[in-house]
């Protein structure tokens, strides 16, 4: 730990990036209950609900984008900074919004912000990171948006008791408050190593490198072969570098852009947002009336999908990024199997006079549908959440990690900004039916990584290029890679 102290405090200041976009999730959920905001924006249809939502996931996908080519050429560290003032502006355009215009304007122009921090902060965190605490130190991106969800319904709960329109203004407004502190906060971090040695700075490389690992001592034994397998990786990349988005879809790159998009598309297809951005929704058709207990609910759920990413944080370097990943789905797959078993059985569909859809379920059956909703969020916070950062900010090379994770980031906000969009109409209209089929996605995914995932836990990011090297059959290239690893610690043990 003494080793690795400044690199966790790095890596904790960038990790602000995900409370940014975990705050603004949760803050849009639980005013979309408010009064006063359904008052001055004429209650919008479900549709309108479903643009709204999905306009910042909309902005995600644009800026994600732009991301891989602004990290290049700006750095990570800029390139984080630039996103917090655009992600400020547009929370400022929402805080003051006058018409339903202008907030869809200003979700848009934050999402920028959001697209940008999403793909740039988890190549800042893993390019600074050694192997041993890589998915560690990648999973506080997920726990920073956690707390953000939590720290947001709080809020929106303690501020749904003023009567006016300062009910929502003020809890989109705070959110300006984190991007200023992660702005100021970056321009005091180091630019990442492997980008300082990409650009020909060698010696400011060997000065960070120096004050991440070894106290600034630049004679250390470890951080000097650390810093040499960096500068061959980067030499070998320039010999192969892509200039176009076009060379990411060829082999042997083609495997990997294939499996960090699809990671990120399963990872949308949890239904995660769908909870997290219409808890209070699905609450209140499950049996809670109010909207105290509804709010209060959705509190809860911040606080399990908060306390449940700890265990990733703590032993995910150990439990490895297969396994995990195929708990937590067959985990989410029977959680909402149950859900949607529950909700099929016992549900009597009648509507209230603002056109609001109640299930009337028997109340030991609302209860535990809500339950396993808590079992679904922790089984998540657990597995696809963290992972769903790490896998893919770790899987390529230098040469093109900025535009292959500008791409695998964009495919999960595409996917985002579809489930926003019909998550609304379908939660209205199918009810139990959409359980069912992200029930059905998750068990699928279990084979899914079980084929094609290869572990990844404990490897430099210069090891990949033989790990994604063999079989595209994940379950079938273990002996391989089994057989190199005898191989590379019988050497060493010789040189011992």
């Amino acid at each position: 730990m003494s080793r690795n102290r400044q690199t966790y405090m790095v890596g904790g200041v960038a990790a602000l990036g995900g409370f940014l976009f975990g705050y603004d999730t949760g803050v849009i959920s639980s005013i979309l209950e408010m009064d006063y905001w359904k008052d001055y924006f004429h209650k919008p249809s479900s549709t309108g609900v479903g643009v709204i939502v999905a306009m910042l996931t909309a902005g995600c996908f644009v800026g994600s984008l732009f991301a891989g080519w602004l990290a290049d050429r700006l750095s990570r560290k800029r390139t984080i900074m630039l996103a917090c003032v655009v992600f400020s502006l547009g929370a400022a355009i929402q805080c003051g919004s006058r018409n339903r215009a202008m907030l869809i304007a200003g979700r848009f122009v934050a999402g920028l912000g959001v697209g940008v921090l999403s793909m740039a902060v988890p190549v800042f965190m893993s390019e600074i990171a050694p192997p041993s605490i890589r998915g560690r130190l990648v999973s506080l991106q997920q726990w920073a948006i956690t707390w953000g969800l939590l720290v947001a319904f709080w809020i929106d709960y303690g501020t749904h008791f003023i009567k006016s329109d300062a009910s929502w203004r003020i809890p989109m407004g705070i959110q300006i408050v984190p991007a200023l502190i992660l702005f100021v906060s970056m321009s005091f971090m180091p630019y990442t190593p492997r980008w300082l040695v990409n650009n020909g700075r060698e010696d400011e490389a060997l000065r960070v490198l120096a004050r991440l690992r070894s106290s600034g001592d630049t004679t250390d034994a470890e951080m000097i072969a650390e810093l040499r397998n960096i500068k061959t990786a980067v030499q070998i990349d320039r010999e192969t570098a892509v200039t176009s988005y076009t060379e990411l879809l060829r082999p042997p790159i083609r495997r990997r852009v294939i499996l960090g998009v699809l990671m990120r598309i399963l990872e949308q297809l949890t239904g995660i947002n769908v909870t997290l951005y219409f808890a209070p929704t699905i609450f209140k058709q499950s049996g809670l009336t109010g909207d105290n207990a509804s709010l209060l609910a959705q509190g809860l759920n911040g606080v399990i999908n908060c306390l449940a990413t700890v265990p990733a944080i703590l032993w995910i370097d150990k439990w490895g990024r297969r396994k995990t990943l195929m708990f937590g789905s067959l985990a989410c797959g029977i959680s909402y199997f149950i859900q949607a078993v529950a909700t099929g059985a016992t549900q009597n569909k009648t509507y209230d006079d603002n056109g609001d859809l109640n299930l009337n379920m028997p109340t030991g059956v609302s209860y535990l549908v809500i339950v396993f909703i808590y079992i679904f969020v922790a089984s998540f916070a657990m597995s696809w959440g963290p992972i769903g950062w790490i896998y893919p900010s770790e899987i390529f090379p230098t040469r093109i990690r900025s535009k292959a994770n500008s791409v695998t980031t964009a495919s999960n906000w595409l996917f985002n900004f579809v489930i926003g969009l019909v998550s609304p109409i379908l939660i209205k209209r199918i009810t139990w039916g959409l359980d069912l089929i992200f029930a059905l996605i998750m068990f699928a995914s279990v084979a899914i990584v079980f084929l094609f995932f290869p572990e990844t836990k404990n490897r430099t990011l210069e090891e990949m290029e033989f790990i994604f090297g063999g079989s595209p059959w994940a379950h079938k290239d273990k002996k391989r890679i089994a057989e190199h690893d005898a191989t590379t610690n019988h050497y060493m043990d010789d040189k011992v």
